[in-house]
């Protein structure tokens, strides 16, 4: 069961409807979806007005100039540590969640897309290897999701909101991924059942054609974001912001001679509390 395709073996059981043309055609029309979602949103939301009005007042305020070595260096450790291993995340049971919900899914639509251009029919002979991964990141993504919308969110540590109560704009995209990847899994172990392969085309085309109104979008402007912070904290320009002085410098106490009035005789050891107990929230 986990090692045929299902795509393949739709094929076979209605080749007349589900040609791999139809097939095809459908997952171009999906990525045209995400495309144009995600332009209208950078329209609507000015996202692109944002960063190039935010770039040009960091080049204002800078205090040095980055060069392209260190720029490709903040790009790699953007890439590293915020993309493939969203390190953001202080809860480390949020970020496994993250971490399992956004693996499992590139590699449901990785393989998806592999399976349906490469090896649409049962003739093409599907490699044991895609239908396994299909399977995997289906599965990975429901046990991230599910412990995210079950576990994590409801804790009063992070949202404390009950499973229960939908926020439609803010959870369609969470729950539009679930049930994709839940009704493709019930799908595929039920032999093709047509009642879920409805519901999985339904959901999946709602996953996609909403990108200008779900979460969708907003994970193409993540790592353009970590990359801009780390480049004006490098340039000096920290968004217009105080620096980051060593209150146990004896030269930034002649420059603030009122430290001590606001923040006591030993202002390093101001605030320590905060870091007695691991973070529990995002």
């Amino acid at each position: 069961m986990i090692t045929t395709n299902p795509f393949a073996q739709l094929n076979a059981q209605s080749p007349d409807i589900f040609t791999p043309g139809v097939m095809q055609t459908y997952i171009v029309l999906m990525i045209l979806f995400v495309i144009a979602g995600t332009l209208f949103d950078v329209w609507h939301k000015k996202s692109a007005k944002y960063f190039s009005i935010n770039t040009e007042k960091g080049k204002k305020n800078a205090k040095r100039e980055v060069n392209s070595a260190e720029r490709t260096g903040m790009l790699v450790k953007t890439v590293t540590s915020e993309v493939l291993t969203s390190s953001e995340f202080s809860n480390q049971k949020r970020r496994l969640s993250h971490l399992l919900t956004m693996y499992g899914f590139i590699i449901f639509v990785a393989t998806t897309a592999i399976m349906i251009f490469a090896y649409p029919t049962v003739a093409d002979g599907t490699p044991v290897i895609l239908p396994l991964l299909w399977h995997l990141g289906a599965l990975m993504l429901c046990v991230g999701g599910y412990w995210f919308w079950f576990a994590i969110r409801v804790d009063v540590a992070a949202e404390g909101k009950p499973w229960y109560k939908i926020a439609p704009r803010a959870d369609m995209f969470i729950l539009s991924l679930l049930a994709t990847c839940t009704f493709a899994l019930l799908w595929s172990f039920t032999s093709g059942m047509g009642i879920f392969l409805i519901l999985f085309v339904a959901s999946a085309t709602f996953l996609f054609s909403t990108v200008i109104w779900s979460k969708f979008a907003h994970m193409f402007f993540k790592p353009a974001a970590a990359f801009e912070k780390r480049v004006i904290q490098a340039d000096g320009s920290n968004e217009g912001l105080p620096g980051d002085f060593d209150l146990s410098s004896k030269e930034v106490h002649e420059k603030f001679p009122d430290i001590p009035t606001y923040m006591g005789d030993t202002p390093p050891d101001m605030g320590p509390g905060i870091r007695r107990e691991p973070a529990r929230h995002y």
